[in-house]
């Protein structure tokens, strides 16, 4: 095994709460140290996404991703208690950590959102005039912009150029995933190429939806048929509720919820950092790993399915030609549910730092103003999965499997 391969599964298997000890943390490290910078820097990504990537999910797994692993190396080059991902980085141990954790996070998110360069600068600027100037302050600055290179320069030829992604030509058999209104085109049809952040593609293959002909898609097929419909009459209001909350991009709800969840355990930077670094690289790869999975089966959304059921040879479904679903369908094939896919990816990775009896209160951008609350990770993403299913956008065979398959990245 390569010393690279070595040092990426010491950096990506455990998460070991620090009470209990943390593996790979070194000897003598310094004492507990704020997470407030780490946590800053994850709320201006977010901001900067907004007017530039805020249609883009996969853009905004993929910033998150580099992001917080040059904001882990450049802290670990400081203080070492991990692996590191990208680079063996050397800084002195006086360095100021809230220095690196502003540098690597403003050279990243300039290079990767280049529109919001005014923004991120103006936060620049204000963290590092709350810091004394001198040494430490200079030697954080310069560790930090090494790891953002080495993590940029690792991620440069990956495979994500907007560039490489090839035309998608519709087939017109019964099964095949056709244009969903208002959209012409499929997109992002070559993110399964991307190369992952932590993951081996080929151990997370999927089964494939049902076949046609069978009981169990006719049950699918009604289900979302019913309660999926934009004018259903069996949809409650709190699942047309959860349909609006879950709809916003998952990278940014769930960084949201990963915030939350560290703020509450106030667990110290070097944890934070991990922390976000693990559950954005699971998100990141849920992509990757549930993109590889549409282009593959090309699977029919619930509104081609349901308007052309004439064709499906299932004797079990009827067609409705003037069916809508309650949320405007994205431009992808139907499986996996990819939303599904990282909501439980994030999960498992909170759930194996903080257990899974954390209760909070999320909040989501596609519903201001309403908050919901829950007992668990698992109860979310379970939820958030569904909400798809009463968005009329996913068949439930989508759901469950994007489930497995976010749980196993």
């Amino acid at each position: 095994m390569s010393s690279a391969i070595s040092r990426l599964i010491l950096a990506l298997v455990v998460t070991v709460p620090l009470a209990a000890g943390i593996v790979g943390v070194a000897a003598g490290s310094k004492q507990k140290h704020s997470n407030r910078a780490v946590l800053q820097w994850n709320a201006i990504a977010a901001k900067a996404f907004l007017p530039t990537q805020g249609t883009d999910p996969l853009a905004q797994s993929r910033t998150f991703s580099i992001l917080h692993a040059a904001i882990h190396d450049a802290m670990n080059a400081i203080d070492p208690r991990f692996a590191p991902y990208a680079a063996e980085l050397h800084a002195d141990s006086e360095a100021s950590l809230d220095a690196a954790v502003a540098a690597a996070s403003r050279h990243v998110l300039v290079a990767l959102i280049p529109t919001q360069r005014t923004l991120i600068d103006e936060e620049y600027t204000l963290h590092m005039a709350r810091l004394a100037d001198g040494s430490a302050k200079d030697a954080g600055i310069k560790v930090g912009e090494a790891s953002a290179r080495a993590l940029l320069a690792r991620r440069e030829r990956d495979g994500s150029d907007p560039a490489s992604q090839p035309a998608y030509a519709p087939r017109t058999a019964a099964g095949e995933y056709q244009f969903t209104p208002p959209f012409e085109a499929a997109f992002f049809t070559g993110w399964g190429k991307v190369v992952p952040f932590g993951i081996q593609l080929t151990q997370h293959r999927l089964r494939g939806p049902y076949a046609l002909a069978s009981a169990k898609y006719a049950a699918d097929f009604s289900e979302v048929k019913e309660i999926g419909r934009a004018a259903s009459a069996t949809r409650t209001a709190e699942q047309s509720e959860i349909a609006k909350f879950w709809y916003e991009d998952s990278p940014l709800g769930w960084n949201r919820i990963a915030a939350a969840a560290i703020e509450r355990a106030n667990v110290d930077a070097h944890d934070a950092a991990r922390v976000l670094a693990l559950v954005n690289f699971a998100m990141a790869d849920g992509f990757i790993a549930g993109f590889d999975g549409k282009y593959h089966f090309r699977f029919w959304r619930p509104i081609t399915a349901i308007r052309g059921a004439a064709t499906d040879g299932n004797s079990s479904t009827e067609p409705d030609s003037s069916w809508e679903p309650f949320m405007v369908t994205p431009p992808v094939p139907d499986y996996p549910s990819t939303h599904t896919v990282l909501g439980a990816a994030a999960a498992e990775v909170l759930i194996s730092r903080f257990g899974d009896g954390m209760a909070f209160t999320a909040t989501s951008v596609t519903l201001p103003g309403v908050s919901r609350q829950f007992h668990s990770f698992s109860e979310a993403a379970t939820e958030n999965g569904l909400s798809r299913i009463y968005a009329g956008i996913h068949s439930r065979r989508a759901v469950t499997d994007g489930y497995q398959l976010g749980r196993e990245v």
